[in-house]
């Protein structure tokens, strides 16, 4: 299954820094901005957690492309 990561809109529209949002979510840079550009996808705590620090459902930042 393949999905669209949406974190680069949600962190843009609420002006926080890729670099602050690792650390708040422990991850690196480096592994976030493979995130951000869906170069991987994130372990399940890891999701977790980026979702928990957005207050938003995994679903709503990963979106499956499923057709």
């Amino acid at each position: 299954m393949d999905f669209t990561c949406e974190l680069k809109a949600i962190l843009t529209e609420r002006e926080i820094k890729h670099e602050d949002f690792a650390k708040v979510v422990g991850v690196s840079p480096a592994n976030l901005s493979a995130l951000i550009n869906n170069k991987s996808l994130p372990s399940f705590e890891s999701a977790y957690r980026i979702s928990e620090a957005l207050e938003m459902d995994i679903k709503e930042i990963w979106i499956s492309s499923k057709k």
